[in-house]
């Protein structure tokens, strides 16, 4: 797909200076691009790697400038850069049409332009959307509702119930609305406790391949809309998380804990059951976060059991020189003993 200057800073609300005719095909890094490739340049210490590429054509902020060169101006270019890749670089579909070997229940309904591939399983009472896509081996339990234009890759399983909302992309080997791992000891033995809520997801959520989503036990598990999931992230029963929230790989959600709105999670965080995250912390990477621990808002934690950044740094910066210390403590020893 070819475009222009012009329509570029059209579509993503940049302002053009230089030719607005220059040709755009793509985008890419300054070291690959080529010449109708459009790269950016978010700070002044990125400019040297825009100077030397190849592209003819750059989105940079006010204050940066790169001589010889169409720029699209904008005080977000990294933003303005996604939503130029995403016009350029549209999603190949995931599946057109009904393929023949897609097994479809008759009580299921399908909207306009749904696309289901090879070996795609849709049982009673679905629902899916206007122009929304299952690839291949997809499993869409029974009485499951799949919003308008989701795009759910290959091998995607929801269990009996699960709901989805507009535009929500499932990436593979993602599983959502089985069992939480709920148990009851008695009488000698693990009882299972009931698992039959659901799980209801948002508008424009993402989540990643091989990534686990748990059913209610009782109640719904909810994901808010925008937010964003990695891979191999698991979410366990009854977890409440809030909209635009960004949960990074490797990370555990243990039950009934809530998360709030614009929450940064790192990866590989623990997070144990009935914990409160509120709106706009921070949790740094292998964070540990004991049972029932509320996390302010706007607060950034980090370490096991998480506290605060600034308190995390002093602890660790007392933890690294232990070695140090222990020497001095061995040696005043030795002086009394001596004395």
């Amino acid at each position: 797909m070819i475009r222009t200057a012009r329509e570029i800073a059209e579509t993503t609300g940049a302002q053009l200076e230089g030719d607005p005719a220059a040709k755009i095909s793509g985008v890419a890094s300054p070291e690959s691009a080529g010449p109708e490739e459009l790269i950016y340049a978010d700070s002044a210490r990125h400019l040297e790697r825009a100077a030397q590429s190849r592209a003819r054509c750059a989105l940079l902020p006010p204050g940066l400038e790169l001589a010889g060169r169409t720029i699209l101006r904008s005080t977000q270019p990294k933003l303005a850069f996604a939503k130029a890749a995403a016009w350029l670089h549209p999603s190949p579909p995931i599946a057109v049409g009904i393929h023949p070997t897609a097994i479809i229940a008759p009580t299921a309904k399908l909207g306009d332009g749904v696309g289901v591939g090879p070996y795609a399983v849709i049982e009673d009472d679905v629902e899916i959307g206007d122009g929304a896509q299952l690839g291949a081996y997809c499993i869409a339990g029974r009485g499951s509702r799949i919003g308008p234009r989701c795009r759910l890759h290959p091998r995607v399983t929801l269990y009996a119930g699960v709901r989805l909302g507009k535009n929500v992309i499932v990436h593979s080997g993602a599983v959502i609305g089985s069992d939480g791992f709920g148990y009851v000891f008695g009488e000698g033995r693990h009882w299972k406790f009931p698992q039959i809520g659901r799980v209801e997801i948002g508008d424009d959520v993402e989540i990643g391949s091989n990534t686990t989503i748990d059913r209610g036990a009782l109640d719904t598990t909810r994901i808010g809309a925008g937010t964003k999931i990695d891979n191999l992230v698991q979410v366990a029963h009854n977890v409440d998380i809030g909209e635009h929230s960004i949960i990074a790989a490797q990370t555990g959600i243990s039950g009934s804990s809530k998360i709030g709105n614009n929450v940064l999670i790192g990866g590989q965080v623990g997070i144990a059951d009935g914990c409160h995250i509120r709106d706009s912390a921070i949790v740094g990477a292998q964070a540990g976060i004991p049972t029932g621990k509320t996390i302010p808002a706007g607060e950034t934690v980090w370490g096991t059991p998480a506290r605060p950044l600034a308190k995390f740094k002093e602890q660790y910066a007392w933890f690294a020189r232990l070695p140090e210390l222990g020497e001095r403590i061995r040696k005043l020893e030795g002086r009394e003993r001596q004395g």
